[in-house]
């Protein structure tokens, strides 16, 4: 039988993403899940996330700030608690709608083995490869 985890993020260490943003990864195949994986993004003012798809399911909720979520080409803007889901293979990305305040996600992807394809460069590579 797996072992259940309690994981706290503050101890958990941080992956730069680039562009103003940072991932902290959460429930993953480390802790002995088989299904899903979930983590934290932290956004700094104004940063945001490539136009980007997943080969599953994914849900989005917005910790704290202000966020756009841009889904198949329509924004929505978004406040801490309003939770996305969406489709495997539709275009979207997340952005800070603030210029001075920070933004925080939390992601859940519906596969252990979800992928990230970036649209402007075709690349398509592990979400647990991102974040080791």
């Amino acid at each position: 039988m797996t072992e259940p985890a309690i994981l706290r993020p503050s101890a958990l260490p941080e992956t730069d993403r680039g562009n103003g943003a940072r991932t902290t990864r959460l429930v993953t195949r480390a802790c002995g899940s088989t299904s899903m994986i979930n983590g934290i993004t932290a956004f700094d003012p104004g940063a945001a996330i490539g136009l980007h798809l997943h080969n599953c399911e994914e849900s989005v909720m917005v910790l704290e700030g202000e966020a756009i979520a841009e889904l198949d080409g329509t924004q929505h803007r978004l406040g801490a608690g309003d939770t996305t889901w969406i489709p495997a293979r539709m275009p979207h990305r997340f952005l800070n709608a603030s210029d001075t305040n920070p933004m925080r996600i939390f992601w859940t992807y519906a596969r252990v083995d979800a992928t990230r394809t970036i649209l402007q460069t075709g690349v398509t590579g592990s979400i647990d490869a991102e974040h080791p």
